[in-house]
């Protein structure tokens, strides 16, 4: 099934390290996740907030000192100033001129070069290169995906490889690379699990992406770290890291208790609701992440990527040039699936062009 243009998550990781570390302290965490955190590139993340605040003390430490000194030094009651210390036609010093400026100044480039390189190499849609510090990653390793709907309230995972799905809890292999894929259904929000990577963005009609990899097997939380209305703070899940062998049970478990997920139960599990227990689901029906990512799971609605290329190719000039009506309402239209085959006979999609620069 084509994708709609996606809206490609940028995060800048400097500016929102501090924010993250303030999230996941008021989450109740016992340690500082962020900077002790269980998954590479969270741990990229981690080193890149020590280095950017031991460059910034080179000048906080110095100005904090010296003003508590001055303070001391010049005090009203020091019987030791002298009238020498007093100049009033001071006026300036190169020295301390070329200190005032150069080094903040060569700071400022550190962290300059330090953001961008880290903003590049970090960046969520950019493949893993590596598993971990020490563990190279194998040029037939392939990144398990993982397709996350964010709802009202509660987060949705499908498991396409294993052909699963869950509500309010997700797993993976240590040491795999993951590739997730994320969308929203009716608000904006933010998947975070502080232990394996940055926050990046899910909503509706877009598709984000983001790679990482857990390196140590462990339950860690998940959250919605973007506030999403009256449910926001019961949106949490629980991230089980997992070996091989345990996460191939952990799938059987699911096939074996689970039910199936079909557009009739999905209609049913989007309803807002709050505080969901965990559900899960022995099969998915065939393209309804898609479908729920083009936003017409509903019997009869066009689909996002449908209407878009109808429009890149002149809109009503094109159908009628197939021959086909233009619909008053293209959301609600009854031959919606006549103008699709002929999308799909004479022309090829956006989604398609998309893939072949890919």
């Amino acid at each position: 099934m084509p994708n709609p243009p996606r809206l490609r998550g940028s995060v800048a990781w400097l500016p929102t390290a501090a924010l993250t570390a303030l999230a996941a302290s008021l989450t109740g965490c016992s340690k500082a996740v962020v900077l002790n955190p269980a998954g590479d590139i969270a741990s990229q993340q981690g080193h890149m907030v020590v280095q950017a605040t031991l460059l910034m003390l080179i000048i906080i430490v110095p100005v904090i000192a010296l003003t508590l000194w001055f303070a001391w030094k010049y005090r009203q009651n020091n019987q030791n100033n002298t009238e020498e210390d007093y100049d009033p036609d001071w006026h300036h010093s190169t020295t301390l001129e070329l200190v005032i400026w150069t080094v903040p100044l060569l700071i400022i480039i550190a962290l300059g070069a330090l953001t961008w390189i880290g903003t590049h190499k970090l960046d969520p849609y950019r493949p893993l290169d590596r598993v971990s510090a020490t563990k190279p990653l194998e040029p037939q390793s392939t990144p398990m995906v993982v397709q996350v709907v964010a709802m009202d309230w509660k987060w949705l995972f499908f498991y396409p490889e294993q052909g699963i799905a869950t509500v309010n809890e997700l797993a993976a292999p240590v040491d795999r690379p993951i590739l997730f894929k994320l969308t929203a259904t009716s608000t904006m929000n933010a998947f975070y699990v502080a232990d394996l990577a940055g926050m990046i963005y899910a909503m509706p009609g877009m598709q984000t992406e983001l790679n990482a990899v857990i390196n140590k097997p462990g339950v860690y939380p998940g959250i919605a770290s973007h506030y999403s209305g009256s449910g926001f703070s019961g949106m949490t899940f629980k991230f089980h890291g997992l070996s091989q062998g345990d996460f191939e049970q952990w799938v059987a478990k699911n096939k074996a208790e689970g039910k199936p997920l079909d557009k009739a139960t999905y209609l049913n599990l989007v309803k807002p609701s709050e505080r969901d227990p965990v559900q899960r689901f022995a099969s998915v029906e065939e393209g309804l992440y898609d479908k729920v990512l083009n936003r017409c799971v509903e019997e009869g609605k066009m689909c996002m990527h449908h209407m878009m290329s109808i429009d890149e190719r002149g809109g009503e000039a094109f159908m009628k040039a197939q021959g086909l009506n233009l619909p008053q309402d293209v959301c609600t239209v009854d031959n919606a699936g006549q103008i699709v085959a002929a999308l799909e006979a004479r022309h090829a999609t956006v989604y398609d062009r998309t893939l072949s620069r890919q």
